[in-house]
């Protein structure tokens, strides 16, 4: 059974703007997908129907073959969801803010304890966890955020925008932990982009999404070749310019 299977979904939004437009694409076991284009493309209406936050309008998303409408609540169990705009409670210590989403994931003390402790390893903050929220940086936030989703080992991550606004070693941080968690759990991921560049070190396979529907599709390499490109924006405005 795939990760994530996305047949021909639609999303329409009140006022007749048409976010996507017919969707298509499938997620394999140990994969990290990429889903990339610019602002407004339909990235994140993308992410939260699969996420189950938003119904589609048409079309179907299935995560491990449970449908994300008909199955929302199995859905949630087997995905983890990270958000651009995620934020964490300020006045919490790090590990103080793990504890408190294992609580909400854990079914025994047992359980909650491993949790945390994976989650401090992710996160990579070492005895900086011990310190208030509001003390870190932006890049230590998305840092904590990112192991808040992944501690509690997720079978399809989906992370909106990860590094976004994050500087050069916070985000290769946090690109390290994503492909760690991939390799180590068998786990698949999903990440929305609009840095076309980045997606070429974390990503196995692309699509490359433009005004709601998907232009091309396939592993970042062969997409430069086909297209004799030297990066994905190139690829991207070759195959939009035509």
């Amino acid at each position: 059974m795939k990760p994530l299977m996305v047949s021909e979904l639609r999303k329409v939004y009140r006022g007749g703007v048409e976010a996507l437009k017919g969707i298509s694409f499938e997620v394999e076991e140990g994969e990290i997908f990429g889903l990339i284009g610019p602002n407004g493309a339909g990235k994140t209406t993308t992410l939260r129907i699969i996420a189950t936050i938003l119904s589609p309008t048409s079309g179907r998303a299935a995560v491990y073959g449970h449908d994300v409408v008909k199955e929302a609540a199995k859905v949630r169990e087997l995905i983890g969801y990270l958000p651009e705009e995620a934020g964490a409670y300020k006045n919490l210590k790090g590990e103080e803010f793990l504890r408190f989403i294992a609580r909400m994931r854990a079914k025994s003390r047992e359980e909650e304890e491993e949790f945390v402790e994976r989650g401090a390893k992710i996160s990579g903050l070492g005895d900086r966890l011990r310190d208030r929220i509001k003390t870190y940086s932006r890049g230590m936030v998305r840092r904590l955020l990112l192991a808040s989703v992944l501690m509690y080992s997720p079978r399809l991550a989906l992370l909106d925008e990860p590094t976004t606004g994050l500087d050069v070693i916070s985000a290769h941080a946090v690109r390290r932990a994503i492909k760690d968690f991939v390799k180590s759990e068998g786990a698949a991921a999903v990440v929305c982009s609009h840095n076309m560049l980045e997606v070429e070190y974390l990503c196995d396979r692309v699509a490359l999404i433009h005004e709601g529907r998907i232009v091309v599709c396939g592993p970042p390499r062969e997409l430069m070749d086909e297209y004799g490109a030297e990066n994905l924006e190139e690829v991207f405005v070759k195959v939009v310019g035509r």
